[in-house]
């Protein structure tokens, strides 16, 4: 590859540390019951450079988007470090995805080619049917549980080589797009933010200044690497710092805690419903026994927040972000329990707004808003410029986030634009009722959210808590009520409790409450009503 180094362009990041300590195992990607990939700086710079010379001999160039479509394996970062090298544009998709949601996500984005693992392939050949592609691309032989399918050409057939090649006119430019990450859905189709290259340096800055990871920490996340949390807390402070960090192939809340045992995890990253989870699982004699020392989380609950410490023996370091750029955090011990922090003074500017742009006083919720220090907020959803400009309005990214600050200038998240639960002229937080909920031992997981009130109030809600069972657990509805009664005032009872085999979850682990919603029926046979169960 050689040249002159650039910093922040991925590939010229791997290359450096290539160069530094090629046997170095940097990622270990953590497979459960079957066998752990280690990748070492070599396997990262030869096969990353294999798999970009297939990209373009597939007719992939320098600003065409291709599509990464399976769970987190080596051959994903292969991808991105790709996409980097010959200056293409990578798109990852969650996996989970249905295939009417990969499609759409094929077609906004414009992909020439689409990476996929054979786990997924009805699904992706359900998608990409009478799509106008210029390249079905490359299938990746998940080596794991499927039998290899012989349709498009296996990724392993030229990873497993460690040839030495060099790409000619490879990318040298730092402010091209290199990715475009979809938003989670939560409430209608995802937009595409556009990633540039420039990001990487961000990232590495905030591992070094912001969570303060050393070469002596293991860093541990079984988020999806299609998630930019995944990218930005974990993947790229190890492959550019020389961190190592163990990847799930996906998050499991009941091994966490002994994934981080047996690798000596250091710190591990988390969203608020992840903790939920986490926090939920039986009670053992080991839950303080591990060698994390924090635990980087955003969202998580207040209610949960200082018993999650004490029961596990970690320290919560809070943080907000968007893919679209904001940032704040609050560090172990500084800020107040329960507020996400402050926005970095050299870096960013945030307040809560009223609708007119007006500042909120303290404790008035209101939108928080944020733009670069001195500068202009700056967003880019792919092929649609309507919602670029809405969402920068008057130079500032209007996150959709409803919060608020207290005297000193702390910031706190109340809850998402349009998504509050406002019963009787008040506004009930999710979280209560979820914690008390997680302590029920016969509760494995839990959401709850709002469907409009029966009453027919403008902006009122009945409240459901949807709720998964543990396996093999009895359902008792009416312990279930009696505990919630127990700890919870009027006001915030749920009127409904759906009981559901999973609980949907978008790729950061947020609980997709529309599907559920979409799913509850008042008359449904696993949906009771408060009102039956009353004494």
């Amino acid at each position: 590859m050689g040249g002159q180094f650039i910093e922040g362009l991925l590939a010229d990041e791997v290359e450096k540390m290539y160069k530094l300590m090629p046997e170095f195992p940097v990622l270990t990607f953590e497979n459960g019951k079957f066998k752990d990939e280690i990748i070492t700086y070599r396997d990262l710079f030869v096969k990353s450079k294999l798999l970009a010379k297939r990209l373009i001999d597939t007719g992939i160039k320098k600003g065409d988007r291709f599509c990464i479509i399976m769970r987190n394996h080596p051959e994903f970062v292969y991808a991105l470090v790709a996409a980097s090298i010959i200056g293409a544009v990578a798109v990852p998709i969650d996996p989970r995805a249905n295939s009417e949601m990969l499609r759409f996500q094929i077609l906004d984005s414009k992909s020439k080619g689409i990476i996929f693992s054979n786990e997924f392939y009805e699904s992706v050949i359900k998608a990409i049917d009478a799509i106008p592609i210029e390249n079905i691309g490359i299938v990746y032989k998940d080596g794991f549980k499927d039998p290899r399918r012989p349709d498009y050409p296996d990724l392993e057939e030229f990873l497993n080589s460690y040839e030495e090649i060099e790409i000619r006119d490879r990318n040298k430019e730092l402010s091209i797009p290199v990715e475009i990450i979809y938003t989670s859905g939560t409430t209608g189709n995802p937009k595409g933010v556009v990633i540039r290259g420039d990001r990487v340096i961000v990232f590495k800055l905030l591992a070094q200044v912001v969570w303060k990871y050393s070469t002596k920490d293991k860093l541990y996340t079984g988020l999806p690497l299609t998630h930019g949390n995944a990218q930005a807390v974990t993947l790229i402070p190890a492959i550019t710092l020389g961190i190592p960090a163990v990847i799930s192939r996906k998050f499991t809340k009941s091994r966490i805690w002994d994934i981080c045992r047996y690798y000596g995890c250091t710190s591990f990253s988390l969203l608020g419903g992840m903790m939920t989870g986490i926090y939920s699982e039986p009670k053992t004699p080991t839950d303080s026994f591990n060698p994390v020392r924090v635990v980087i989380s955003a969202g998580t609950p207040k209610t949960m927040w200082k018993d999650f410490e004490e029961r596990f023996k970690v320290k919560i370091h809070e943080w907000y972000g968007s893919v679209e750029g904001c940032f704040a955090h609050n560090p172990p011990g500084v800020g107040p329990i329960g507020s996400f922090g402050k926005p970095l003074e050299s870096l960013m500017e945030m307040k809560v707004v009223r609708e007119d742009g007006t500042d909120c006083n303290p404790y008035e919720t209101g939108e928080i808003i944020c733009k670069p220090a001195g500068g202009t907020a700056k967003v880019e959803y792919f092929g649609n410029r309507r919602a670029s400009e809405d969402k920068t309005k008057d130079g500032w990214l209007w996150t959709g986030d409803m919060g608020h600050i207290d005297e000193e200038d702390w910031f706190y998240f109340d809850f998402r634009k349009g998504g509050g639960l406002r019963r009787q002229g008040e506004f009930v937080q999710p979280e209560y009722i979820e914690k008390i909920l997680a302590e029920i031992e016969e509760i494995d997981d839990v959401c709850v959210y709002g469907i409009p009130a029966e009453s027919g109030a403008p902006g009122e809600v009945d409240i459901v808590a949807a709720i998964k069972l543990r396996e093999g657990e009895q359902l008792n509805i009416g312990k279930i009520f009696r505990e919630l009664r127990e700890n919870l005032e009027n006001n915030q009872m749920p009127s409904y409790i759906q009981v559901v085999d999973e609980i949907p979850k978008t790729p950061s682990q947020k609980n997709l409450d529309r599907v559920l919603r979409d799913m509850f029926t008042k008359d449904s046979p696993n949906v009771f009503s408060y009102e039956n169960y009353r004494e």
